[in-house]
């Protein structure tokens, strides 16, 4: 099939990214150039491939859960969150087809859409209480993952077999439906536990298939590989700094409609930002991981101000939330650029976060306007992006501390991770590799780099 040299360039609007250069000083300025600069890299042409893989698999994930919610919600911007999620699955069909060729990409398409369609056949039928038509869902989806499961082991000749597909899609439909189940019987906890794991999986499924693409097409990637500990660390990042604006517009909107399930999506929203603190100090050490956790938080509390002053009609208490955010932009970005040395720059980080601010802001007036195309679209914005602080971030930490990221050989065969096994590895439990929140395993990797003064 003929294969596209650009890769998989999602249409995500990524001209609204300050870019990644700005956030990530020269390396040659901070420290000595040497052979392995190469291969730790966090932007080698495989963690491209492998870190838009991660945005649009989990934003999907992400999209697949509060689409369903608004389902059994009756709510009024539900064609609008369904818009969204079919949206992401035409990025994700231009990565596939970017890679297999059109022809490959319209199969996929075709097998994946129905997936969505099913479960939204499943919350039709739950508001239905129809128990016949829930059960012929579920029933459709098995099938699903059949057809799903073929599909990658024959695009990538192997490299990705059947069964480990199914396993791993097995576990994929049994977290988004479990999740909802639990949304409709009020365990609103459970639910939101749920839907970060399941962010968690397909970002997993992302690392997977793009290490299949490097190995099945080493000319697409420049021969670099997209499973190194540099790229871990991005790629970790990028799921958390997206997930995080995901949840905040979710949570804001929850709060705007006085949803019973509020408390629980701000509490995932800050189990997030839970990790992004345990990532900072697990790099920096405790002290700068409190520093980041309190600034970080205080950002979340004032959008919680602002949610808050909107629903009072309050003008007055919306700008104070707004000046107060203003005072966390510059806050928060001159921490950064202490704990990095520089690397990024905090006029630079000033930028970014303002953007971020006015897109959460701006998806929030939207959706309190009932302009529910306006909201969908600025979230999306929102959740791209977040990319570029973890792919800054990340530069800056390779860059700072060298001697912990060396590159790493394409592995001998496919690992087991994101698919729930893999051909003759058996099966490692999704439990453990989440057991830590997504960020245990970067402490564990990283518990040694106390920072240098």
């Amino acid at each position: 099939m003929k294969m596209n040299k650009l890769l998989v360039a999602l249409p995500l609007s990524l001209a609204m990214l300050v870019p990644t250069a700005a956030l990530a000083d020269s390396h040659g300025s901070h420290s000595n150039e040497s052979e392995q600069t190469a291969e730790m890299g966090t932007a080698t042409a495989a963690a491209e491939l492998r870190i838009q893989l991660d945005t649009v698999l989990t934003e999907h994930a992400f999209l697949a859960v509060e689409t369903m919610r608004k389902g059994a919600d009756g709510a009024e911007d539900f064609d609008q969150a369904s818009a969204a999620l079919l949206a992401n699955s035409d990025d994700l069909t231009a990565a596939v087809a970017s890679v297999y060729g059109e022809e490959g990409g319209t199969a996929f398409q075709e097998i994946w859409n129905s997936h969505i369609g099913y479960f939204v056949d499943y919350v039709t039928a739950t508001g239905e209480g129809d128990q016949a038509a829930k059960d012929e869902a579920l029933a459709q989806l098995e099938e699903y993952k059949t057809e799903q499961s073929a599909f990658f082991d024959s695009a990538t000749e192997g490299r990705l077999p059947a069964a480990a597909v199914q396993e791993g899609l097995d576990m994929h439909v049994d977290q988004l439906i479990n999740s909802f189940d639990a949304y409709v019987e009020g365990d609103f906890e459970t639910s939101y536990t749920l839907e970060r794991e399941s962010i968690q999986h397909m970002s997993m499924f992302a690392e997977t298939l793009s290490i299949a693409i490097a190995d099945q097409f080493p000319e697409l990637v420049d021969g670099t590989n997209p499973d190194t500990p540099a790229i871990d660390l991005r790629a970790t990042l990028n799921y958390t700094f997206t997930e995080h604006a995901g949840l905040a517009v979710m949570a804001m909107q929850d709060g705007a409609d006085g949803a019973e399930s509020f408390d629980q999506a701000a509490g995932a929203l800050m189990a997030n930002a839970d990790d992004l603190s345990a990532a900072v100090g697990s790099v920096y050490g405790e002290e700068a991981g409190a520093q980041f956790a309190e600034i970080w938080g205080s950002h979340i509390g004032y959008f919680v101000d602002y949610v808050t002053a909107t629903g009072e009609g309050d003008a007055e208490g919306q700008e104070q939330a707004k000046a107060d955010l203003d005072g966390y932009i510059v806050e928060q970005a001159a921490l950064l650029d202490a704990a990095t040395e520089g690397r990024v720059p905090a006029d630079a980080l000033e930028e970014g976060l303002t953007t971020h601010v006015s897109q959460l802001l701006g998806s929030f007036d939207a959706y309190v306007a009932g302009d529910y195309e306006t909201a969908y679209s600025e979230m999306r914005a929102a959740y791209a992006h977040m990319t570029m602080p973890a792919a800054g971030l990340s530069a800056a930490i390779t860059d700072q501390f060298p001697e912990q990221f060396g590159g790493a050989e394409m592995p001998d065969k496919m690992p087991a991770t994101g698919l729930g096994g893999a051909e003759g590895a058996g099966t490692i439990p999704y439990l453990w590799i989440f057991a830590g929140l997504m960020l245990a395993a970067l402490t564990t990797t990283m518990a040694l780099r106390a920072r240098k003064q």
